[in-house]
């Protein structure tokens, strides 16, 4: 599904993170008040701005409410980047994602009421694109800019149902990709066999195109079951 998405500060992990969620097709806004950062994010985001995240008349005049995620970015800055989740939260932004420097920001952003809050030492730019709107994505692995590998943990819905059934086999595969692996517990499965049953709290490993492997995140919220009659 695309979305419109801010990425508020454009240093090694907010220019990550733009870059990234453009590839995957995502409508994005990349913004600093440096210009020479904005200058290196022209081509890969879709809409390079010069501004000040922290003045809310500048986050007002481009339309911040509008947009389905806001990621506040700022690196080592830990006032401004209080500040912007602040503004942000307070003119109603549905979802926002900040960066913390350390636990004690962290800690404050939590409780300024931030929707997710990302660990420097912890997170990747590209991990975060791919895991941003998809709870059970822990993680994801970049293998070129636009195939990789993600571990999706599998609903309990799906609980006694075979790949197979969920449309994962042969000519039909409805996903085009490739289950490595599924974990259950402290044990892995590799290359399972399509009758092989999935379990509550399974994990699955799916290797992929990108776009694909999104699309089965929302999905997953999700994987479809295989309708035989189609």
């Amino acid at each position: 599904m695309k979305r419109q998405i801010a990425i508020l500060g454009l240093g090694r992990f907010g220019s990550s993170v733009a870059r990234s969620l453009y590839n995957l097709g995502h409508d994005v806004l990349a913004m600093d008040k440096d210009d020479a950062r904005v200058q290196g994010i022209v081509g890969k985001a879709t809409y390079p701005l010069t501004g000040d995240c922290t003045n809310d008349a500048v986050l007002k005049e481009i339309g911040i409410t509008d947009y389905d995620a806001v990621v506040v970015a700022i690196g080592s800055d830990i006032v401004a980047s209080v500040m912007t989740s602040v503004i942000l939260k307070t003119m109603g932004v549905s979802y926002v994602v900040s960066r913390a420097h350390d636990e004690l920001h962290g800690s404050t952003l939590s409780r300024i009421g931030v929707d997710k809050v990302v660990h420097a030492e912890d997170e990747t730019g590209i991990r975060l694109a791919h895991s941003m709107f998809n709870p059970n994505v822990e993680e994801y692995l970049e293998i070129t800019p636009n195939f990789g590998i993600s571990k999706l943990r599998v609903p309990d819905r799906f609980f006694g149902m075979s790949l197979k059934e969920l449309g994962f086999s042969g000519p039909r595969n409805k996903y085009g990709l490739t289950v490595m692996a599924i974990r259950r517990g402290r044990n892995v499965t590799l290359n399972p066999h399509m009758d092989d049953v999935v379990n509550a709290g399974d994990w699955m490993i799916l290797a992929g195109q990108d776009e694909v492997l999104d699309m089965v995140g929302d999905t997953i919220q999700g994987i479809v079951p295989l309708d035989e009659s189609a």
